[in-house]
């Protein structure tokens, strides 16, 4: 029986961890041939050990656009066209109004929205007609958290970006997703809730979550296969919310 994504070429930035390094297994196990990025270099060692010869890891920073450039070059050597695109960078910053610095404004703008447009619009040459491109976006983008305001912010501007590049890329018949977890069990989200006031750390999710729990990358990862697979196929421009439905509530 075959895979969803059977002989694809994808990439997941910022892969080597939480969702997604969820995502690029989930990939591996339906048939695709993936690329994943990382800075931490112990990381996407890990990553690449776990995943096989379905998978090459790269050291990439996806802001910096020389290292965007090389990796393109790579995939174009090794494999010559790029099926799928998993945009997954980025980080959250807690910040509450009145404490914003110009440096971690500009860094997680760097980090998050200058990392996607430049991750897809270097990877155009490389994506045939009737490829996918998947972005992660975030609930927060619709229902704000205090002191994480610029998050909102950027996570809004990549759902922007969907809308946007719909229509930017018809003609080519690219489909272009988000894919928007609400708050997820990673490593991330742990480190991410000592920097916080208490009250944002989430202890107790039954009393948050109508489901009573965090999601886990897994269960976003399998919402990212369905938007990169050919069961999407008549979906496009859209932001699909994954979460317990905290935010309708």
């Amino acid at each position: 029986m075959g895979g969803k994504l059977d002989d694809k070429v994808a990439l997941v930035t910022d892969g080597s961890s939480g969702i997604g390094f969820a995502t690029a297994k989930q990939f591996v196990k339906e048939g695709a041939f993936v690329y994943v990025t990382g800075r931490r270099q112990a990381e996407l060692d890990v990553a690449a050990k776990f995943l096989g010869n379905h998978a090459k890891a790269v050291h990439a920073e996806v802001s910096n656009l020389a290292d965007l450039d090389a990796l393109y070059a790579q995939i174009g050597r090794e494999q010559g066209r790029l099926d799928v695109l998993i945009a997954d960078a980025g980080e959250a910053l807690y910040a509450p109004l009145g404490q914003i610095t110009e440096q971690s404004f500009d860094h997680i703008f760097n980090t998050t929205v200058k990392s996607v447009l430049f991750t897809v619009q270097k990877a155009l040459p490389l994506i045939p007609n009737g490829g996918a491109i998947v972005l992660k976006a975030s609930t927060i983008s619709i229902k704000p958290v205090p002191a994480f305001g610029i998050y909102s912010a950027v996570k809004a501007a990549v759902r922007s970006f969907v809308r946007g590049w719909t229509k930017d890329l018809k003609d080519r018949k690219i489909r272009v997703n988000a894919v928007s977890p609400d708050l997820t069990n990673t490593e991330g989200l742990k480190d991410l809730a000592e920097t916080c006031d208490k009250r944002y750390r989430f202890e107790n999710p039954a009393a948050i979550f109508p489901l009573g729990r965090l999601g886990l990358p897994e269960e976003i990862a399998k919402a990212v296969v369905f938007l990169a697979s050919n069961d999407a196929s008549y979906i496009t421009g859209v932001e699909l919310f994954v979460g317990s439905g905290r935010i309708w509530i």
